[in-house]
């Protein structure tokens, strides 16, 4: 197996070499025969060591071998999800991997939402930065490490997570497992002995269900609104679903129109607010915005910081305390179809109002896809 292993990093290197001499076919004449001496030494390279290392592997028989490799990681696939403690798999920066059965059961987020986004982002702010604190160091080496977190949605349950740093062969780098144990007793989920089981049947929620109704009704709206949006007008469709959103659904509504350079084109806000302010911003210079550019993934936070997460104002003052913000959520405008985001869509909740849920993000997360395909339609 490490033989095989070892064959195939050498032969990618072989064949990213060779991309790179393709390249290079538009280099100066005179530089001609440098790459044809580079070629033909790669050339050499694959007759003298890349073909007796492939006869090697065909005579050890790599077909069976490849049979039991497949084998045993279906095994191995099958204990991960079935495992009864939560498990995630993240790498050094909290993306997640992978996600088990107890593990999506006890945050309440699906395995599918949850791949590709971090996982210090399901946390408290506060939990969330020393969750990515203490990650960077067990994949920099310095050995597992336990800490204790809570859950957004229940920041009242406190939980134990322990990080270990793993290296599978299939992984290019080191990832790492991170296992969550409730602390103490009273968590719902858990059975009488503290484990996680299967969940028990609950009588139904009537606030839970109250708050899925209403983003129901607020999906219909949006899709009404970008559906007799004139096509060929981006502009007006951004302005269309900020108006939507505006009032019921957050206080303040921020659309940045554009990828790698966007620009600001709506600011809904409370009247009183500094609408103008903020709208004279340049969204260059609010990090939480180029973060979600560059990133794709949404960002959720509650009781933001840094303070000047969104930049600042023309005097200088931070505006998410001028805007007196106590949960924010920025998504990007990306259709399905790839490319660059289309803009970034910015919600703010202010006062005593309650903060962005999971549910609402996953909700906003999905709209923000259809803007994006809206304002792609063409005139």
């Amino acid at each position: 197996m490490a033989q095989t292993e070892e064959f195939g990093e050498e032969l990618a290197d072989f064949v990213r070499r060779v991309a790179e001499l393709k390249a290079s076919r538009a280099v100066p004449s005179g530089d001609l025969g440098t790459l044809l001496d580079a070629a033909l030494f790669e050339l050499d390279h694959a007759a003298k060591r890349l073909w007796p290392g492939f006869e090697r592997i065909s005579l050890d028989g790599p077909v069976a071998a490849a049979s039991s490799d497949r084998d045993e990681q279906r095994l191995l696939r099958a204990v991960f999800q079935r495992f009864p403690l939560p498990v995630v798999l993240v790498d050094g920066e909290t993306v997640v991997r992978r996600m088990n059965v107890a593990a999506t059961g006890l945050t309440g987020v699906r395995g599918g939402y949850a791949t590709g986004r971090p996982l210090s982002g399901f946390l408290t702010p506060s939990d969330g930065i020393a969750f990515r604190s203490q990650a960077a160091a067990v994949a920099r080496g310095e050995g597992d490490r336990s800490l204790t977190v809570r859950l957004q949605p229940r920041p009242e349950q406190p939980l134990r997570a322990t990080l270990t740093a793993l290296r599978p062969g299939t992984e290019p780098r080191t990832v790492l497992l991170v296992v969550l144990q409730p602390v103490g007793a009273g968590d719902p989920r858990t059975d009488d002995h503290g484990s996680f089981g299967s969940r028990r049947v609950r009588s139904p929620d009537l606030a839970e269900a109250t708050r899925h109704a209403e983003l129901l009704e607020l999906s219909d709206v949006m899709t009404a609104a970008l559906l007799t949006a004139p096509p060929g007008e981006p502009a007006e469709v951004l302005r269309r679903a900020a108006d939507v959103l505006h009032g019921t659904f957050a206080d303040w509504v921020i659309t940045d129109e554009g990828g790698t350079r966007p620009r600001r084109t709506t600011v809904l806000g409370p009247r009183g607010g500094p609408v103008a302010d903020v709208l004279a911003q340049d969204p260059a210079d609010c990090p939480l915005v180029m973060e979600t550019v560059r990133c794709g993934a949404p960002v959720l936070q509650v009781r933001p910081h840094p303070e000047d997460g969104f930049g600042r104002d023309a005097s200088g003052a931070p505006v998410l305390v001028r805007t007196q913000v106590t949960s924010l959520l920025c998504v990007a405008l990306t259709a399905d179809t790839g490319g660059p985001p289309q803009g970034v869509l910015s919600l703010f909740r202010t006062g005593a109002r309650l903060a962005f849920s999971m549910a609402e993000a996953r909700a906003v997360d999905v709209m923000s896809r259809h803007i994006a395909l809206a304002m792609r339609r063409p005139g």
